[in-house]
Order: structure tokens, then sequence, then C-alpha cells
């Protein structure tokens, strides 16, 4: 378990509600420089941008199903995602793919994927650009 004392925490995804660790990485000075921080930011959405559920055609980042992607001062990136049901055939493919291309961006020491039920999944928590692709308008 990380040493919350001695680690900031960047989130790059929308927390999910009632979520602490936001507050307290801001009350630490980032190791990170900001410029880098913003890039890695985007990068790492870029790659969670290519992951695409298979039974649904939009990326996983535009469904809603990544809740949380925190990188610590040595640049180990912690994502929580959720799949769109318990049963889903795709439950063993998909958090390797996600943990490989998180992995992949240049300045990214590693990734690690925690599969999380709360909240459930549902359709409002897709991306406008999503409900668009998927016509649920």
């Amino acid at each position: 378990m990380m040493d919350e004392a001695k680690t900031s925490r960047t989130e790059i995804a929308p927390p999910t509600p009632g979520g602490s660790a936001a507050a307290e990485a801001a009350e630490r000075p980032p190791t990170i420089p900001a410029d880098e921080m913003a890039r890695l930011t985007d990068e790492i959405v870029a790659a969670l941008k290519t992951i695409y559920d298979p039974e649904i055609p939009a990326d996983l980042y535009e469904l809603g199903l990544i809740y949380k992607v925190d990188m610590d001062d040595n640049r180990m990136v912690t994502i929580d995602m959720t799949l769109t049901s318990p049963n889903c055939p795709s439950a063993a493919e998909l958090p390797g793919q996600v943990e490989n291309a998180v992995a992949g961006v240049s300045g990214v020491r590693e990734a690690k994927v925690n599969i999380v039920w709360d909240p459930p999944w549902d359709p409002s928590r897709m991306s406008d650009e999503a409900r668009t692709e998927l016509n649920m308008w």
C-alpha cells in the first residue's frame, strides 16, 4: 500500500462522488511538473479511448466505464473501472487491455486496474459523444 504522506496523487478522470484523494493531493506540492502532468493526462485519456467494448461500438472512456485514474509521484497509475455488467463476456480481457494501453504511455512506470462495482454502471454515465455514436438520444 502506498504511504499517503509521501505520495501525491493526481486524478485524471472524473472522481466518483465522496472521494477525498484529490483534496489530499491538492494539499501537497506535485513532484511531476504541471506541463508534464498535462501531457501525461492527455496521453492517458487518448490511450483509454483506444479500448473498445467488443459488443458496443464505443470506447470505454466515453462509455463511462473508467471511474478514476490516479498517478503517484513514482508515475504508477491506478485505474478504477467497471464493466457494463458483472457477467460481461469481456471481463477477462478488458482490464489487461486498459493496463497495457496506459502502461504504454511514455512516462508511465506501471499501470494497475481495479474492477469496481460501486456505483454500478448505467447508461447515464455515457458521454454525449458515446450517446451520439450509439444513437441513444
